[in-house]
């Protein structure tokens, strides 16, 4: 009975040792398995964030080709509106010049059918330039007062066009 005894523990041994291998092996394949399953996720999570990274870049670089085209077209912008301005005091400049060397005169046309302080018609002028109306000059002051406000008037409407164009472009309508 003893050597049975022996047997069966030889038997026994022997399959909780063939049993601990399977064990052993099953757990490694698992391990396997579950390892190949982690590493194909983390590469499909890679790729997606490599892709969600160069989507971005993309969108920053659009909009930095968008910033500089606006920081590029504000400058031409605003070199332009200099440009007009200073056109346009330098013609105010020698206007003004010309009316205080009375190298021209300002003049405006008299109501033709104005009484004059006697009670009479005007009578009409007929060595002027406009025909059936009288002229009369300015005073160079009031001539230069003039010309200052249409001056004033000028860039005005030089500075709106500017301010229409910039918010034309930055709506996007043309």
């Amino acid at each position: 009975m003893k050597i049975d005894a022996v047997k069966w523990g030889g038997v026994l041994l022997v399959n909780l040792a063939l049993m601990a291998c399977s064990a052993w092996a099953a757990w490694e394949w698992q391990a396997n398995a579950y390892g190949q399953q982690l590493a194909a996720k983390e590469t499909t999570r890679q790729i997606e964030r490599t892709n969600l990274a160069n989507a971005n870049s993309a969108q920053i670089l659009a909009e930095q080709d968008k910033r500089l085209a606006l920081e590029q077209w504000l400058a031409a912008s605003d070199q332009a509106h200099y440009r007009a301005l200073s056109d346009e005091k330098t013609k105010q400049a020698r206007l003004r010049d010309r009316l205080a060397t009375a190298d021209l005169r300002l003049s405006v046309q008299l109501n033709a059918t104005a009484t004059g302080c006697d009670g009479m018609q005007a009578t009409t002028n007929t060595d002027g330039v406009v025909y059936g109306a009288r002229r009369a000059q300015l005073d160079r002051a009031h001539a230069q007062r003039i010309i200052e406000i249409t001056g004033d008037g000028d860039q005005g409407l030089i500075a709106l066009q500017a301010c229409q164009a910039y918010a034309k472009e930055v709506s996007g309508t043309k």
